[in-house]
């Protein structure tokens, strides 16, 4: 393989100090993954300045290379050597595969380590979670017992005081906005009470967490005219791969209003192509929903399946185009919304592909349809939670009220 791609300088290569006799490998790994020929030569170029720094460092053979010698190789900013670094990454990915490398060195199992676990399973078995959710509140019981454990030689997690409460309010409160504030409340107070349950904090602390006030309904969720969403759909290229994927995806949001995480989970097993039907997991809240497939989905479906999609051993739908390929993550949407947005032009402001999901349900809301056929299509465990979308509804709304009297108009 790397012949194929240095013909005159693939010995130069293969007579690295401690990475030589892995070079050639390594080169068929990135092709595999889907690294263009520009990139690979690069790639394999950065390679003996990182088996200099292997050597510098006292590492003379691969037997000899631990998992903290490779990632000191890394700039510490990544935007300083954005190829250095990413080729650190890639050659680490590769020797984890090959079983090159030691074994990722695990939390120890300290007592407040032993804490998290304990919560991480109450959260899940106990109150179960979804995934995300879980994730949240395990970050915020982190916060927390990083804070308290700052300054102090044990590890023993200390015992949590109104103090400590205020403190990791006030700092959180420095760094979002009230909505999400509420939330980290929410999430701290549940922390709380399981503390309080296991006998590691004092009976009612939750009520000294203060949650920030916020009027119901005080800000509208962002909706984009349905014009404006055809109008997105279009500008979006279909004479790439890419382009041909985002526009795939674009449109299950705005026919179906789904989430992020569950465009990014749906699999080829999901779409019954005999039946016209998709079938959605819900992530959130772990329901299934039966979908009629349209005719414009389908068809933005087939032209990705046939020309856009990689040919990959994995059966989710959509992929990631650029190197390393694999299966594409929910927060990557959000970046290819950006790049459409910024492409097309359109008065859209900066928000992410969740407003196409807010604009499916105002479009059916103003198309007659069922506020509880919405919160299903939705996902949404009350009415309370679709009947926010009414507010939206602006230009219908201005057709209820009655006409203010004379006396008012004069």
């Amino acid at each position: 393989m790397l012949t194929d791609v240095f013909p005159r300088a693939s010995a130069r290569f293969l007579r690295l100090p401690v990475l030589g006799p892995v070079v050639d490998g390594f080169a068929q790994s990135l092709v595999q993954q889907g690294y263009r020929r520009s990139s690979l030569r690069m790639s394999i170029r950065t390679l003996p300045r990182i088996a200099s720094q292997l050597q510098a460092g006292g590492c003379c053979c691969l037997d000899e290379l631990k998992r903290s010698d490779l990632r000191a190789c890394a700039p510490v900013d990544a935007q300083a050597d954005r190829m250095l670094a990413a080729t650190v990454h890639a050659l680490e990915r590769f020797l984890d595969r090959e079983g090159m490398l030691d074994v990722l060195i695990r939390e120890p199992q300290t007592p407040t380590a032993t804490l998290r676990q304990a919560y991480e399973v109450f959260l899940g078995e106990v109150r179960g979670l979804a995934d995300t959710t879980l994730a949240r509140h395990l970050n915020t019981a982190r916060a927390f017992l990083e804070q308290r454990s700052e300054g102090c030689e044990s590890d023993r997690p200390p015992t949590p005081s109104a103090d400590a409460i205020e403190e990791l309010m006030r700092r959180r409160g420095r760094e979002v906005g009230r909505g999400t504030l509420q939330h980290v409340a929410a999430e701290l107070r549940g922390f709380l009470r399981f503390l309080a349950s296991t006998g590691r904090a004092p009976a009612e602390l939750d009520g000294a967490v203060e949650t920030p006030r916020l009027d119901r309904d005080e800000r509208l969720s962002r909706a984009l005219p349905w014009r404006m969403v055809q109008a997105c759909l279009q500008a979006i290229e279909r004479n790439t791969p890419l382009g041909l994927r985002d526009h795939a995806m674009f449109s299950l949001f705005a026919t179906y209003g789904l989430r992020a995480s569950e465009v990014v989970a749906l699999t080829l097993d999901d779409i019954d192509w005999r039946a016209g039907r998709l079938h959605i997991a819900q992530r959130k809240t772990a329901g299934e929903l039966l979908l009629p497939l349209s005719d414009a989905v389908g068809d933005s479906l087939i032209a990705y399946l046939r020309d856009g999609r990689p040919t990959l051993p994995v059966r989710q739908v959509f992929l990631r185009m650029r190197a390393p390929t694999g299966v594409l993550r929910a927060t990557a949407i959000s970046d290819a919304f950006e790049r459409w947005r910024l492409r097309s032009g359109l008065a859209i402001a900066p928000q992410g592909p969740h407003c196409l999901r807010h604009a499916d349900a105002v479009h059916l809301l103003r198309c007659g349809t069922p506020l509880k056929t919405i919160g299903d299509l939705l996902g949404h465990r009350s009415a309370e939670s679709t009947c926010g979308y009414l507010r939206l509804a602006v230009e219908d709304l201005r057709e209820v009220p009655l006409e203010l009297p004379q006396e008012v108009r004069s």
